[in-house]
């Protein structure tokens, strides 16, 4: 099997995926800019190490050279993924990620034609969320392809790692979103709500801005899309008291201290909590005339499911990748790669008329 680099392999996920990727036989060389932590892990693994930084272009493309893929796993993606993304290029090399920020996504999709050109392939999202809600919004409009309009809302039980953390920091100020007519509008933070049936009750749900907005846009041409998040009650009336701190909390010094704050008390969910936890994504498309369809994906808890799931698109890639472009994993692998992963189910239609 061809070599492949696993890059921010010491943080909370990668460590998770570096050792899941030995249990399934596969070796990739880990990576990082942490010498210490990166070869510590490497060693236990027997794994090959390789350390650099993303502010050095040719480093990076040292750091990458005779890999044929790189999954990158070092967030906040927002700062990191742009020097990879463009290593990648360069190279020659495919590149996988497992964000979920619309910023990464709608930036990756604007290289589509010079990923063509290169011949390389950028999948950015090959993890939770976007994975299960990605297959189920392509299910449901290849159900019912006169659809105009696309709803999906998550339950995710579990905790969230100290680098999912920081990222949803650094966006706390910048309030919610939705796509209309094509386009990605702002909304106020916390301003709709709705209930939706998950995890087997009602459930209050409000809309948030996931990276679905770009993603299932891309996965289905759809151009009206709302992406829901089930939280309780006081956590949306928190959430709308952001409105008022948002001037504040887009302030560099402040998103610093906050994620100095991460680091020393956040770490992520534990073997027992990822082990117990499940997650479940209901999905609604409805055409102009009424008609609708109704979806559902039940899946491991996220950080399981992302392990899992990553692995299982690295394994594709390395196999058979897509053609050379900017791709969604439903979009590379179509809708029913998510009911291929254990623990995973796809339903389809599930109601409709709804």
């Amino acid at each position: 099997m061809r070599e492949w680099v696993l890059y921010g392999a010491n943080g909370y996920t990668g460590d998770l995926i570096a050792r899941q990727a030995v249990s399934e036989g596969l070796r990739p060389i880990l990576a990082g800019r942490d010498a210490t932590a990166v070869g510590r892990l490497a060693g236990e693994l027997g794994l090959e190490a390789r350390v650099f930084a993303l502010d050095d272009p040719a480093a990076i493309r040292r750091g990458i050279a005779g890999a044929a893929l790189v999954l990158h796993a070092a967030g906040p993606f927002s700062r990191t993924s742009a020097p990879m993304v463009a290593a990648c290029l360069e190279s020659k090399i495919h590149y996988l990620d497992i964000t979920g920020e619309i910023p990464v996504f709608e930036a990756c999709r604007a290289l589509d034609a010079t990923a063509r050109e290169r011949g390389v392939v950028l999948m950015p999202g090959v993890g939770f969320d976007v994975v299960p809600s990605d297959c189920l919004a392509k299910a449901l409009a290849e159900a019912l392809p006169e659809a105009t309009r696309l709803e999906l809302a998550i339950l995710a039980l579990g905790e969230l790692s100290r680098g999912t953390t920081k990222t949803m920091v650094e966006h706390l100020g910048e309030g919610g979103a939705v796509r209309e007519g094509g386009r990605l509008v702002p909304i106020a933070t916390g301003s709709r709500t709705r209930t939706v049936r998950l995890g087997g009750r009602e459930r209050l749900v409000v809309a948030v801005p996931w990276g679905d907005l770009s993603t299932a846009y891309a996965s289905t041409g759809i151009e009206n899309i709302t992406t829901w998040m089930s939280f309780p009650r006081a956590q949306i009336r928190g959430l709308r008291l952001l409105r008022l701190l948002g001037p504040l909390l887009r302030r560099k010094a402040v998103i610093k201290v906050l994620q100095a704050v991460v680091d020393r008390r956040v770490t992520g969910p534990s073997e027992r909590v990822r082990e117990a936890g499940s997650s479940e994504i209901w999905g609604r498309v409805e055409a102009p005339d009424g008609r609708a369809v109704e979806g559902r994906v039940r899946a491991l808890e996220g950080y399981k499911f992302t392990v899992i799931a990553s692995l299982a698109i690295v394994r594709r890639m390395l196999a058979e990748p897509p053609a050379a472009g900017y791709h969604t994993p439903a979009t590379a692998f179509g809708s029913g790669l998510v009911a291929t992963l254990p623990g995973c189910s796809l339903t389809v239609p599930d109601t409709a008329g709804a």
